[in-house]
């Protein structure tokens, strides 16, 4: 009679997380998180280098050295967060606190990388020295509050299509931070230069730079508050309730085949969008001389939200991984069409298409990311016995940071090789320096986007998904009896 009874109320249980549906206001909450972090950080991915040439007048060859070592910095940073969320047990929870204790510090330094005091700009050594610990200080910040995005995934819901639904929503609100204010930062930076009668004028506005990425800060600041308020760490396991050592959270990615593909991808699909942001001010303003077109492309990444919002739709019917399969395979198309765009004389509708397939595609891959990663956690503890949220979607900061920082350095020693000058004032660029900027804006990336899609080739965890998650409902339930 005990074990019909016990029985019984493991298969309520079970039922019962497999409903598991998020509450909307606490759907929007958890999309906030991404609206926060995209806010300000997109803006540093995309113009920081061009600050620190064009603005500040740094070297090109100095800001090489400096992503050099927020690349190794960052091979370190998001594994040691990782393992302290694993170690973390609070009221709130192992990832929700860390929006409280670390997203006003992260916006500090965001706002110090746009920043030219004038304590500064007598030395270059001086500026170097500040634009060195203002990035790298933007970055190991930027893996306190992102990874925590990432981890708490899984503890939000065990059920699979809720995940992709939360993923695709804070993928959403993600996407629509940088559509907002991606495009408008150039024109945001010259108006309020010229509000306060800098003498630098347009883009090269310091005091542009420093008021907007304040602003900028403070809605990240904002953003993160109401994630922390308004989620729920719900899915509570064995290992939710205690720190979880080093030796036992590598048990977690032992022939974790999933977790190993999709760290893959965010390192080389990463790299090559940070390669391709970070290039496309230049690509603009000296390969097609076109300055004002590139601002204006940054309003595609709204196109982003319109196949976000499908990712639910298609990824029940064709799967995850063929969902982003799409999205990979739109972004390689997207560089071809941007390349012949470029030898038929800037033809601006080819631009035009191009930067649509690209930012459409885009969208069904960052959405899904995310939830590869959840998946990734729940395959390893269905093959190993242990999960580990913080150390397993570290990686995931650690691997998409490694690839930026990288991509920023490769960058930069291309644009150095091919001697590029950096100057605040608009001069012309050698044929040489334009040819660095198109193989960092079209040619890298697009090696990038082809190795990222024949990695994906590889991963079937579609086909194993149903019998997991029913595996690991019985065992949570098994443990809560």
């Amino acid at each position: 009679m005990k074990v019909v009874e016990n029985t019984a109320n493991l298969t309520s249980k079970v039922s019962k997380k497999s409903e598991n549906q998020v509450p909307t206001k606490e759907r929007f909450a958890y999309a906030l998180s991404d609206f926060g972090c995209n806010t300000v950080f997109q803006i540093v991915g995309t113009y920081f280098l061009i600050f620190a040439t064009n603005t500040l007048g740094i070297a090109v060859a100095a800001t090489t050295g400096l992503f050099a070592l927020s690349a190794i910095i960052d091979s370190f940073d998001g594994l040691i967060w990782g393992q302290f969320i694993d170690r973390t047990n609070t009221r709130w929870g192992k990832s929700r606190p860390y929006w409280l204790w670390f997203s006003i510090p992260f916006a500090i330094f965001c706002v110090m990388s746009f920043s030219a005091p004038s304590f500064i700009m007598g030395s270059e050594i001086a500026k170097i020295v500040w634009i060195y610990i203002a990035y790298i200080g933007a970055k190991v910040l930027y893996s306190a509050i992102n990874i925590p995005v990432t981890s708490i995934l899984p503890t939000l819901t065990s059920n699979p299509q809720e995940r992709v639904t939360l993923s695709t929503i804070r993928q959403f609100f993600g996407n629509m931070g940088s559509a907002i204010f991606l495009p408008l930062t150039l024109p945001a930076v010259a108006f309020i230069g010229k509000m306060f009668g800098d003498s630098k004028s347009g883009t090269n506005s310091s005091i542009g730079w420093t008021l907007w990425a304040t602003i900028l800060g403070t809605i990240t600041v904002v953003a993160m508050m109401i994630a922390f308020k308004g989620t729920k760490e719900r899915v509570v396991t064995r290992d939710s309730k205690r720190s979880v050592p080093m030796r036992e959270s590598i048990k977690a990615i032992n022939k974790n085949y999933p977790w190993m593909i999709i760290i893959f991808i965010n390192f080389v699909f990463w790299g090559s969008f940070a390669i391709r942001s970070s290039a496309l001010p230049y690509y603009f303003k000296y390969n097609l001389g076109q300055e004002s077109l590139g601002s204006m492309t940054l309003l595609a990444t709204v196109l982003q939200l319109a196949t976000t919002v499908l990712i639910p739709f298609l990824a029940k019917r064709i799967g995850k991984r063929n969902t982003m399969m799409i999205g990979m395979l739109g972004t390689i198309i997207s560089q071809i069409v941007m390349y012949f765009s470029e030898q038929m004389g800037s033809n601006v509708t080819l631009i035009i298409s191009a930067t649509c397939i690209f930012y459409l595609s885009q969208g069904l891959i960052g959405g899904l990311i995310a939830v590869m990663l959840a998946d990734a956690v729940d395959y390893g503890e269905w093959k190993n016995g242990i999960r580990a949220e913080g150390f397993v979607t570290s990686f995931s900061s650690f691997s998409a940071k490694l690839g930026m920082g990288l991509g920023s350095m490769i960058l930069s020693a291309v644009l150095a090789a091919g001697s590029y000058v950096a100057t605040t004032s608009n001069v012309a660029q050698s044929s040489s320096a334009l040819q660095a900027i198109s193989l960092g804006f079209i040619w890298i990336p697009l090696g990038g986007y082809i190795l990222s899609a024949i990695a994906l080739a590889f991963n079937n965890v579609d086909k194993i998904q149903d019998q997991m998650t029913t595996e690991l409902e019985a065992k949570h339930a098994r443990e809560l009896i």
